[in-house]
C-alpha cells in the first residue's frame, strides 16, 4: 500500500511517519520511506546520524537519471527531456517492485530502522529565488507512478506541510492519506483544506488525532472533522523523546499507542487496491499538466505519452518480467 502522512507544520506528521515506518518494519513488512517534506526531518526521526543523511543522494537532484531509469523502452517517451513529473508509465516503461533489485532503491535508498529511506532533498543555494519545491517532489511522484507494491509491502511518504501537495497530482498517488491533526483550530484547518481539494478526486483521507490529552480533545476533533476521525495518539513521553532527537526502543511505546499503530495498519490493509483508478488518475493529471504548461515548455504534445491500452499493476509488472 502507498500511504501519505500530511498535516500542518508541527502537527507531528514526521514523527508519526517515522513511528509507523518503524512499526511496519519491526513486524517484518517491506517498507520504503520517502521524505518529501521541505524540512527533510524524516531520516533524523528514523535515527540516522547527520553524516549518514548527508551521504544519501537526493531524488530531486537526479531527475534526469531517474527519468532515464523509468522511461525504459517506452516508445511514447522520446527522451528524458520530454518526461515530466506526471508522465505516466506505459508499455515499455521500467516498472518498480519492492524487491532488492529495484534500481531506484539501490541508487537512492539507504537502510533506516529496517526500511529503505529515500529523500527528495532540501533547497540548495541554486534553487533559492528561481525554483519551487514541487520540482523536487516531482521525483517522488514519478517514483510512485511506477511502483507496483504488493501484499505486505508499504511505501510511506512524509508530505510537505499544509496543502502544498495539491500543486501536483501527487496527492492522488496514495491508497490512504493519514492527516495528522492536533486538537486545535489550526490543526483541523488543514483537514478542511485537504477535504475540499480532494473531494472530487476519490482520495481516502483519515484523520489521526495527535497530542491528545483527554476526552475533551477527542470531542473537539470529532466536532470539527466528524467521521473522518479514525484514531488518536495519546500524549506520549515516547513520542516526545523522539521529537527531542532520542530514539527509544519500540518496546517502550505506550500500549494504547501501539494499539493505534496496529489499527492503522489493519485499516490500511483493509483498503481495496484499485489499480484502474490509479492509472486513470495518473492519465487525467498528466493531460491537465500537458495542456496547462508542459506542452508549451517542451514543445511537444505530451498527452501522446498516455498509453490508452496500459493498466498499471501486478499484471503489467509480470509482463515486464516475461
Amino acid at each position: 500500500m502507498k500511504i501519505a502522512f500530511a498535516g500542518k507544520g508541527g502537527s507531528g506528521k514526521t514523527t508519526l511517519s517515522a513511528l509507523f515506518t518503524r512499526y511496519l518494519a519491526a513486524a517484518g513488512a517491506t517498507v520504503a520511506a520517502v521524505d518529501a517534506d521541505i524540512n527533510q526531518n524524516l531520516g533524523a526521526a528514523l535515527g540516522l546520524a547527520p553524516e549518514d543523511l548527508a551521504r544519501i543522494p537526493p531524488l530531486g537532484s537526479h531527475l534526469t537519471e531517474i527519468k532515464e531509469i523509468l522511461r525504459g523502452s517506452n516508445p511514447r517517451i522520446a527522451s528524458a527531456a520530454s518526461m515530466v513529473k506526471t508522465t505516466p508509465p506505459g508499455r515499455g516503461s521500467r516498472l518498480l517492485d519492492m524487491g532488492p533489485d529495484n534500481p531506484v532503491h539501490r541508487r537512492f535508498g539507504r537502510p533506516a530502522a529496517g526500511a529503505t529511506l529515500m529523500v527528495t532533498g532540501p533547497f540548495s543555494e541554486d534553487d533559492l529565488g528561481v525554483s519551487c519545491y514541487h520540482s523536487k517532489v516531482g521525483a517522488a511522484e514519478m517514483y510512485l507512478n511506477h511502483l507496483v507494491d504488493g501484499p505486505g509491502e508499504y511505501a510511506v511518504v512524509d508530505m510537505t506541510a499544509g496543502a502544498d501537495s495539491f500543486a501536483s497530482g501527487l496527492f492522488t498517488r496514495f491508497d490512504v492519506t493519514f492527516l495528522v491533526a492536533e486538537p486545535t483550530l489550526r490543526g483541523v484547518g488543514v483537514y478542511r483544506q485537504y477535504a475540499e481539494y480532494a473531494r472530487d478526486h476519490d482520495v481516502e483521507i483519515r484523520v489521526i488525532g495527535n497530542k491528545v490529552q483527554d476526552e475533551s480533545d477527542v470531542e473537539f476533533l470529532r466536532e470539527h472533522v466528524g467521521s473522518a476521525l479514525a484514531a488518536c495518539f495519546a500524549y506520549s513521553p515516547f513520542v516526545r523523546a523522539m521529537e527531542k532527537g532520542r530514539h527509544p526502543d519500540l518496546s517502550e511505546l505506550e500500549e494504547e499507542n501501539v494499539k493505534t499503530l496496529a489499527w492503522m495498519r489493519d485499516s490500511v490493509d483493509a483498503t481495496p487496491k484499485d489499480w484502474a483508478r490509479f492509472t486513470r488518475q495518473s492519465a487525467q493529471f498528466h493531460a491537465r499538466n500537458a495542456r496547462a504548461w508542459a506542452n508549451a515548455a517542451t514543445g511537444a504534445d505530451l498527452e501522446a505519452q498516455i498509453d490508452p491500452e496500459f493498466v498499471m499493476g501486478p499484471e503489467a509488472l509480470e509482463a515486464q518480467r516475461a
